[in-house]
């Protein structure tokens, strides 16, 4: 387990940036066969915290939501794990995340909107649930979607 137990749990971040920090801090944790599943609505900080985590691994960036290639490795710059950065949104099932034949066992691999595919790559993993306001009241209209807000993140260590 390369995550200190500490970060384990329930949390708000109130800020982009300590969104940001909180990734960088969990990055500066990981190795090579890490596996990170991070699930939540548009705008719930995915990415966000995937920027944080890439320099607290000491990636080449820029770190960008892969949306449109599906997956992007950042090599290391400081002689680590590289970082294998996916989005799942477009794919469709288990078997078209697998044809993308992921380096699981030398590269820290984050996988966004990967509940419920990504789970038989790995032994164990690390489930990050981010939430952020929706609907009424204090929640986010759409077009604020990168506003700083309160988000609640849920990290979890799985293992089958």
């Amino acid at each position: 387990m390369s995550i200190d137990p500490a970060f384990l749990g329930r949390r708000t971040v109130t800020t982009a940036e300590a969104m940001e920090q909180l990734g960088f801090r969990i990055g500066e944790q990981l190795q090579a066969g890490d596996l990170l599943i991070l699930t939540g609505p548009l705008g719930a900080g995915k990415t966000t915290f995937t920027r944080g985590l890439a320099e607290g691994l000491g990636v080449r960036g820029p770190v960008q939501s892969p949306t449109f290639v599906i997956a992007r490795t950042h090599p290391s710059l400081v002689g680590r794990a590289p970082l294998v950065h996916v989005d799942a949104y477009r794919l469709g099932s288990a078997s078209e995340l697998d044809d993308l034949d992921l380096d699981v066992e030398r590269s820290v691999v984050v996988i966004e909107w990967g509940r419920g595919m990504a789970e038989e790559l790995a032994d164990a993993w690390w489930d990050i649930e981010l939430e952020r306001p929706v609907g009424g009241g204090d929640a986010l209209a759409d077009e604020d979607l990168d506003a700083d807000a309160p988000r609640v993140i849920t990290i979890t260590r799985v293992e089958r």
